[in-house]
């Protein structure tokens, strides 16, 4: 079922740009953006790719220029003005939710490193770059909550690609990337039509070194997380190494949790319709 939706025009979008520049001259403004939509249970949720960043280099990069699992096609999803004025790049993905259905250990895919993918990874793990990704126009978050309770609770912006780290007992320094993602989808639903806005996009990355029996194929069934079982990821205790002829499985869980908050801090940008 299709979503409902209350979009601006890219015509419009621009004109309205160009209106405020106008009336407003040298004050702030917010750019014209894509309202948030409607949803019902079941419809489909796509997932985009935003650049990768880093604080310690300032050097953007494409999601896609390390070998992150990809779609069939890669199409630029740019859907507004102020994505394009940012300078985003942002471009589909192969994470595709379902709304108000839990999902858990969806294998996105897997895949050997060679000596150009792990060196790929190794160097953005390196200069601490983080992966940023997107749902209905809200930016993927990890949540920290303070110790004190009474501190309200501070956001980052997406996900580290890896760490650095030491198996226990070793003095050697490893490369481990994140390659299980744990999303949880908050949405507010409206109780006279039962349609759903997103109102957060939260993330917990975790780094494991998937195990199965046998050998690989479409059907096989994963031991180190299985929806059949309820076995799921809590920790990265055994986590996957980067380096030559290593075996990474990506994968990911997504669940939702319905909010009292009626809308984002991103609809306070929105012009009305």
């Amino acid at each position: 079922m299709k979503s409902r939706t209350r979009s601006t025009s890219p015509t419009t979008a621009i004109a309205t740009f160009v209106v405020l520049l106008l009336i407003h001259g040298s004050h702030s403004f917010y750019l014209p953006g894509v309202a948030p939509q409607d949803f019902v249970k079941g419809d489909e949720l796509y997932v985009k790719v935003n650049k990768l960043t880093s604080t310690k280099t300032q050097l953007p990069y494409s999601y896609y220029s390390i070998p992150y699992c990809r779609p069939k096609k890669i199409v630029d999803s740019a859907e507004n003005l102020g994505e394009v004025l940012r300078g985003d790049r942002i471009e589909n993905s192969p994470y595709v939710f379902k709304m108000r259905e839990p999902q858990m250990c969806n294998v996105i895919c897997r895949l050997t490193l060679d000596a150009k993918t792990a060196k790929a990874f190794k160097e953005k793990i390196d200069d601490e770059y983080r992966v940023n990704m997107i749902l209905d126009n809200l930016p993927l978050v990890i949540p920290i909550r303070r110790l004190d309770q009474e501190s309200p609770t501070v956001y980052q912006l997406g996900f580290h690609v890896g760490l650095k780290g030491q198996y226990a007992g070793t003095k050697d320094e490893k490369y481990f990337i994140h390659n299980h993602l744990a999303f949880t989808v908050k949405y507010h639903r409206d109780i006279q039509t039962d349609y759903a806005r997103i109102v957060g996009f939260e993330v917990k990355s975790f780094s494991l070194k998937h195990e199965y029996e046998g050998n690989w194929n479409e059907k096989t069934r994963l031991t180190t997380c299985d929806p059949h079982s309820k076995h799921t990821v809590v920790n990265s205790n055994t986590p996957q190494e980067v380096a030559e002829n290593k075996e990474i499985i990506f994968t990911y869980d997504v669940e939702f949790q319905e909010s009292d908050v009626k809308c984002s801090n991103f609809c306070s940008g929105l012009l009305p319709d």
